[in-house]
């Protein structure tokens, strides 16, 4: 039976030094637990703390750097890139569809798990609400259960329930859900849009992140029609869509009718927007991003993002050389899942420079230490503001070529310069 606590700090005092403890992730992160368990740590050592992304987590800094808290990131974000690149916090590499697999086989076991959750409606049934992710299974087999119940928090269909009775303990307090409202478009990531739009047809079905070039995709989807949607998130770009009938998901396969997704992360009208919509289906992780459920919608396309490729098509996406910058996530089992769909692709699209310019993405070899996302045998498309290089069945010299004409003309001379130290290439 579900005991109510009076307040955050009272939720969490039985949790115990040596504890593993599962943050529920991304903008559902229960921040008033955590807010509550950094203060409770103080008195105990050692308490692991596993996620994704977390919000509002700075308020766990003093307890991190007293040894209390230890987290362990399956991806990395703005609070604990320094903290891992200092040694004090740990990344676990691993895709995004494994983390369920780890819990429900008992490899990474669950002392606690921290969520937040809608209400119980009249059946005493929750929501987990914008984010199932690897949370469901996390709730499954954890020995203890923390719920934030928050009235503000959307409900949502699909894998997200979770019974009254299957949480231990129960703090209500309404908050309002964390926003990321989206930026204005760049010209660059305008352009971007564009072209990865030109390779979108109808009757696509669509997995897609966050940010500018997701956002100014989709504002360039406006005349297809029957687009579905099958992705481990998504963003505020989908609801015009959604609402204009250009993605109704009825050619899908898998999910007919249904727009399937692990989570979400926006405006509060996104969040509007998928509360108690029996169109959208919130489903555990390990069965979105299974590659065998991927490829069986015909036209799958995965539009992702990278931190750099390099002139044989070597993807990078989770670090800067050695520095740890995000996670492995959904790009390989939606790269691999695409190329096996029936007419379906994968695209990788990124800005031609980063550091206002300075330094070209595209690179002849990656920097020290990075970290190999996608390999170079499963790299489809790639795309920046100069064009689109299609690498599927190329050799690495028509590789090398095509990646340099993509890039920004201010490195182009020097690219074709090392492409032929390297590889004695010539174009």
């Amino acid at each position: 039976m579900t005991r109510y606590a009076n307040s955050a700090l009272e939720a969490v005092l039985g949790i115990q030094s040596g504890q593993n403890i599962w943050v529920h992730s991304m903008a559902a992160t229960p921040w008033k637990l955590l807010e509550a368990l950094a203060e409770h740590s103080l008195n105990h050592k050692d308490i692991a703390l596993y996620q994704l992304h977390l919000e509002h987590a700075e308020c766990l800094t003093d307890a991190i750097n007293g040894g209390h808290l230890l987290p362990r990131a399956y991806f990395a974000s703005h609070y604990n890139r320094a903290l891992i690149q200092e040694g004090i916090a740990d990344y676990i590499p691993i895709s995004l569809s494994e983390i369920p697999r780890l819990f429900r086989t008992g490899q990474q076991p669950i002392n606690v798990a921290l969520i937040q959750v809608a209400p119980p409606d009249k059946h005493g049934i929750c929501s987990l609400g914008i984010s199932v992710e690897a949370t469901r299974a996390a709730c499954e087999i954890a020995d203890v259960v923390i719920a934030h119940i928050n009235p503000l928090m959307p409900r949502t269909y699909g894998d997200a329930f979770i019974k009254l009775d299957q949480i231990d303990i129960a703090y209500e307090e309404a908050v309002p859900m964390t926003e990321h409202i989206p930026a204005p478009l760049s010209e660059t990531n305008r352009l971007i849009g564009e072209k990865v739009a030109s390779l979108i047809g109808d009757g696509d079905c669509l997995q897609m992140g966050i940010g500018e070039i997701p956002d100014a995709t989709l504002a360039c989807l406006g005349d297809r029609k029957h687009l579905g949607i099958h992705t481990e998130m998504f963003s505020d770009g989908v609801i015009e869509l959604c609402r204009t009938g250009v993605i109704d998901n009825a050619k899908k396969r898998k999910h007919a009718g249904k727009l399937v997704t692990g989570f979400v992360i926006g405006s509060q009208r996104l969040y509007d927007f998928v509360d108690d919509n029996p169109e959208i289906a919130f489903l555990d992780i390990e069965y979105i991003n299974n590659v065998r459920v991927i490829c069986r919608n015909p036209n799958m396309v995965s539009i992702n993002s990278a931190l750099q490729v390099d002139l044989s098509g070597q993807v990078c996406a989770d670090s800067l050389g050695t520095h740890i910058y995000s996670g492995v996530g959904g790009q390989f089992d939606f790269v691999l899942g695409s190329s096996l769909s029936e007419n379906g692709r994968s695209i990788l699209a990124f800005p031609s420079t980063a550091g206002g310019g300075k330094y070209s993405r595209i690179v002849p070899v990656l920097a020290l230490g990075s970290g190999v996302v996608t390999p170079r045998g499963n790299v489809h498309y790639i795309v920046t503001e100069f064009g689109i290089a299609c690498l599927k069945g190329k050799s690495l010299r028509a590789r090398a070529k095509a990646l340099i004409e993509i890039a920004h003309p201010d490195f182009r001379e020097e690219l074709s310069a090392q492409a032929y130290e390297y590889w004695k290439l010539t174009f």
